[in-house]
């Protein structure tokens, strides 16, 4: 019987509500683990994450058998929860509405890993609005400033 074959890299990339610094590092390895059971549990592979205290990337090995966005959908949606349920945070933890997603090819998958393990260090020399905005340009996705997310200058 056929079967379908694919190979398909995404990286995600959202924002805490009000791009408010609420991802301690001290909870960081709990939300990454937590994550990428949500991940696990929709049969894809989770192969790079990193949360940073306003942002989050995620490289997904992402399965045809599943949108997107519902993907996106259940990772903001569980981890809120997750994070409100453990007290992280005073009040609701909410993420941003909306998301970017980036597809690179096979032989790009060891950069973007690199990239995204050292969003630490990239953060010291670049906000997370030009990096943002330098994936939509290097992607040549069109965009309208209106309906990026909410920039909080630092």
């Amino acid at each position: 019987m056929p079967d379908t074959y694919s190979q398909i890299y995404i990286q995600v990339v959202f924002t805490v509500k009000g791009r408010q610094n609420l991802i301690a590092k001290k909870h960081r390895e709990e939300l990454h683990k937590y994550i990428t059971g949500i991940v696990t549990n929709r049969k894809q592979k989770l192969l790079c994450i990193f949360a940073m205290p306003d942002h989050i990337h995620i490289l997904i090995g992402l399965s045809p058998t599943i949108a997107i966005s519902d993907l996106v959908r259940d990772i903001k949606s569980n981890s809120s929860k997750f994070i409100s349920n453990n007290k992280w945070n005073t009040g609701k933890f909410q993420w941003q509405k909306g998301f970017g997603a980036f597809s690179y090819s096979k032989n790009h998958v060891d950069k973007v890993v690199k990239y995204i393990l050292n969003q630490e260090k990239h953060h010291k020399k670049e906000t997370f609005k030009e990096e943002y905005l330098e994936l939509l340009q290097e992607h040549e996705i069109k965009h309208k400033d209106d309906y990026l997310f909410e920039w909080i200058e630092t």
